[in-house]
């Protein structure tokens, strides 16, 4: 099992929400986040004055996928969360060890 947190624009969350489901993953938890990378500080305004925003708001998606799922997954949100403007987001992969439903007990990938 591998588990994906993705950060990306808040506008592109239905669009990859939608794909994913058409491609069988619909376990997804998603977060409100706020965070800078390469490029910070993006000239905003608010009440006719202008002010650097140092943190931009993302949204970050975590799923857990079965390792057969990986690939097109991240293909997915690589190509419904893609404006080709800076600051589209990141994806993070990591290996799962373990899951667990808490109301059966079940464990693995019977889970998911």
């Amino acid at each position: 099992m591998k588990k994906i947190e993705a950060i990306i624009r808040p506008t592109r969350l239905e669009p990859v929400k939608i794909a994913l489901g058409e491609i069988g993953i619909n376990g997804i938890t998603v977060e409100d986040v706020r965070g800078s990378g390469r490029v910070s500080g993006k000239r905003e305004s608010f009440h006719d004055r202008e002010y650097i925003a140092e943190m931009a708001v993302k949204v970050k998606l975590i799923l857990v996928i079965r390792d057969e799922d990986l690939q097109e997954a991240i293909d997915t949100i690589l190509h419904y969360a893609h404006t080709g403007e800076p600051g589209d987001g990141k994806i993070f992969v990591y290996p799962m060890e373990e899951a667990i439903r808490v109301r059966t007990d079940e464990r693995g990938e019977d889970v998911l």
